[in-house]
């Protein structure tokens, strides 16, 4: 008595989560990402205690004898944000810059490398062959990206509390609430699906040159990157929380579309 074999479809959600377990097993063994939470761990307590070591030194021009005072800074949330009154705090002018901020054009580096690995290798054209879909991995490379920078921002975020105690830095908030930083790090979070949602786009359509990759997305990042602490700053509420998180869904959704058009109409090579 013959049998007949029958095959299931698989749905959606199978294909999405088997895709998933793949890209985090390869994230979490990679020593690329463990290098770079180390860094964004470190930076901010390098930054903190050699800028502090600085404070009061003077250096002059020899051209024009004018002398520069090297300003420290005076509170460890410099490291984060701009708070009230922070425009007469010492530091300002390098931390304004050189902040958590610096975080959300760091994770271009993973998702550049992390996705030029598959076409280098031909990875992705075995897959897109055999498996998944081409939604299915720009979903997941998104995903793997918004969790590698998530966890850039909460590394960075203890850094600067390191630095900060090891320094000796205040940690007054200045009239604002923990409530508020606890806001502003989630703002910041939320975010950052905007920014990998623009990584993995100019990812995608570099391929394998994952030179080129890095470079369009610092490029591309540059764009929305000045607006970062307009809104994030410190003083966050629940409402920019939330525009956060709309704001990066919407992104993800509409650059998500353009990425999978780019995978359908480019050749995997």
């Amino acid at each position: 008595m013959e049998r007949s074999v029958k095959f299931e479809p698989v749905c959606f959600a199978q294909r999405i989560k088997s895709m998933l377990t793949v890209d985090f097993k390869r994230m979490f063994r990679s020593r690329l990402f463990y290098i770079i939470l180390a860094v964004a761990l470190v930076m901010p307590i390098l930054m903190t205690v050699m800028m502090t070591m600085m404070d009061g030194s003077v250096s002059v021009d020899p051209q024009t004898g004018a002398e520069t005072v090297m300003v420290g800074p005076e509170n460890t949330w410099q490291n984060i944000g701009t708070l009230p009154g922070g425009e007469s705090m010492g530091g300002m002018d390098v931390f304004g810059m050189c902040n958590i901020n610096m975080m959300f054009m760091g994770v271009c580096v993973f998702v550049g490398l992390f996705i030029a690995d598959d076409f280098r290798s031909g990875y992705a054209k075995n897959l897109f062959t055999v498996r998944a879909k081409r939604s299915e991995y720009v979903i997941s490379k998104t995903l793997a990206g918004f969790v590698c920078g998530a966890l850039m921002l909460i590394f960075y975020f203890i850094g600067a509390v390191l630095g900060g105690a090891i320094a000796g830095l205040s940690f007054d908030l200045r009239g604002l609430t923990a409530g508020n930083l606890v806001m502003c790090i989630l703002a910041k979070i939320f975010l950052m699906l905007v920014f990998v949602s623009i990584f993995t786009l100019i990812s995608i359509a570099a391929k394998h040159k994952a030179w080129l990759s890095i470079c369009g997305s610092l490029g591309g990042g540059m764009l929305l990157f000045m607006m970062v602490g307009m809104i994030t700053p410190l003083g966050s509420t629940l409402i920019n929380v939330v525009l956060c998180l709309v704001g990066g869904a919407l992104f993800s959704i509409g650059l998500g579309a353009i990425s999978k058009v780019i995978l359908k109409k480019t050749s995997m090579v």
